[in-house]
C-alpha cells in the first residue's frame, strides 16, 4: 500500500472551499513526514483555476517528489451538493486537470439512476486516457451502502469505474465498514480513505443520509479507540491484497494546526502500512 494525504488535512472540518496553507507550504510537511502522494481538492486547484496556477500545484508537487494519489475537481464535488453530478456529463475538463498535474485517478459522484449513463460515457472517454473514475462510499448516493455500491458498479460496467472505500460514510449510512465489507469490494477498489469519527447525538456535524436521515457526529483523532479502527481497516486491506493508495482524509479538528495535523497522520498510519 502506499500512503498518500488528502489535502482536506488543510481545509477545516466546516469549510471544503478554503485551504488553511497553500500547497507550496503543505507539499513539503508531506514529504518531509514521509507522505508518498497527495490527493488534490478543489480547495487546492480546480477546474476552473487558471493554467498558470494549475502549473504552479504540479511545480510545488514535483519539487517534493510527491506524487498525485486522486483528483478532485470541483466544490460541488467535496459538498456533495445536487450539481456534484454533473461533472460526469462534461468529464474533459475533469481529465484534462488531473493530466496537467500527473494524476490518474479522479473523483466522481452520482446521485441518481440517470447518472448511470453518464458515467459510462465518461468512463469510456477517461478510458482513451489512460485514467479511472473513482466513486466513494458517500452518503447520499448510490454508493451509500455496500450493497448499493456493487449494485452501481456493475450498472457502470467499465474496468476504469471504481470505488473508493471510506469507511465513516459507511458507519454514518448504518453499514458494515469492516473487513467483510472489504472483502465484497475489493474487486472494485482503487482507493481508500480515511477520516475518524464517532457517532454523537450532539456532534457538530451531520451526514445527510439516506438511509437514517440526518445522523450527527464528530471528528475524533486517528487513533481514538471511541472511533473507527484504521488498523482492522489497513490489516483487512491488506488480507484482500490490495496495493494502491491510502489517503488519511482527515480535516482539521478544532483548535488543529495543519503542522499537528500532518505529524499525527504519519504516527498514525505509518506503522500501520509497514507492518499490516
Amino acid at each position: 500500500m502506499k500512503l498518500s494525504l488528502s489535502t482536506r488535512i488543510a481545509e477545516s472540518s466546516s469549510r471544503k472551499d478554503v485551504a488553511e496553507m497553500p500547497i507550496e507550504a503543505l507539499a513539503p510537511l508531506a514529504r518531509v513526514a514521509g507522505f508518498e502522494g497527495l490527493s488534490m481538492r478543489a480547495s487546492v486547484v480546480s477546474v476552473g483555476s487558471p493554467q498558470n496556477r494549475v502549473d504552479a500545484v504540479r511545480a510545488a508537487l514535483e519539487r517534493e517528489n510527491l506524487a498525485v494519489s486522486m483528483v478532485m475537481g470541483d466544490i460541488p464535488l467535496a459538498t456533495n451538493s445536487p450539481e456534484a453530478p454533473l461533472a460526469l456529463r462534461n468529464i474533459t475538463p475533469y481529465l484534462d486537470l488531473a493530466a496537467n498535474l500527473g494524476g490518474r485517478l479522479v473523483r466522481v459522484m452520482m446521485h441518481g439512476d440517470d447518472d448511470i449513463g453518464h458515467a459510462q460515457r465518461a468512463a469510456d472517454e477517461a478510458n482513451e486516457r489512460g485514467m479511472t473514475l473513482a466513486h466513494q462510499t458517500h452518503w447520499g448516493t448510490l454508493c451509500e451502502t455496500v450493497e448499493g455500491t456493487l449494485e452501481t458498479a456493475r450498472r457502470v460496467g467499465r474496468q476504469n469505474f471504481g470505488i473508493t472505500f471510506e469507511p465513516a460514510n459507511l458507519l454514518a449510512c448504518g453499514e458494515a465498514h469492516d473487513s467483510e465489507a472489504i472483502t465484497r469490494l475489493a474487486p472494485h477498489l482503487v482507493n481508500v480513505y480515511f477520516q475518524n469519527v464517532r457517532l454523537d447525538p450532539d456532534g457538530p456535524h451531520v451526514f445527510k443520509t439516506r438511509a437514517r436521515g440526518p445522523v450527527p457526529l464528530s471528528y475524533v483523532p486517528l487513533d481514538d479507540p471511541g472511533g473507527l479502527s484504521a488498523r482492522d481497516m489497513v490489516s483487512a486491506l491488506a488480507k484482500v491484497g490490495y496495493n494502491g493508495w491510502v489517503s488519511v482524509h482527515q480535516p482539521l479538528r478544532d483548535g488543529q494546526t495543519v503542522e499537528d495535523a500532518i505529524a499525527e497522520a504519519a504516527a498514525v498510519f505509518h506503522p500501520l502500512v509497514a507492518n499490516p
